[in-house]
């Protein structure tokens, strides 16, 4: 993930065996949101629209009925959910969507990032 504040900028990775797409994409946007040390206002820009409909849509249905979706099954990754939930909370967060592997600078960069973290964790390095 890239952070930016005025002129500064920050690159954060990380990856994770034995784990999906979905669950580094939650991570990602939590530790992003962890990295805030006061209340802000945000632009968080995401490919996956699984968080972005995962945290501006899906999570009050989640929440309404008891962590279960609309067919009364527990939510994945609800531990992550819960925890971006409040990370949030301080801050005025613009979800955005971009597509993926589109040319977006920014998406481009942290796929890079995404990628360098999974060789390192298979390498040790």
């Amino acid at each position: 993930m890239i952070l930016r504040f005025r002129d500064a900028e920050r690159v954060i990775r990380g990856a994770e065996p034995a784990t999906t797409n979905n669950r580094m994409e939650l991570s990602a946007a939590l530790e992003a949101l962890k990295a805030l040390k006061r209340p802000s206002l945000v632009q968080l820009t995401t490919d996956s629209q699984y968080l972005r409909q995962g945290i501006t849509s899906w999570i009050h249905g989640w929440k309404k009925n008891g962590w279960k979706t609309a067919a009364k099954k527990p939510v994945l990754n609800q531990d992550l959910w819960i925890a971006i939930d409040a990370a949030a909370a301080p801050h005025q967060i613009e979800w955005c969507w971009v597509k993926g592997h589109s040319g977006h600078d920014e998406n481009e960069r942290v796929d890079q990032e995404a990628n360098l973290a999974i060789d390192e964790l298979l390498t040790g390095h």
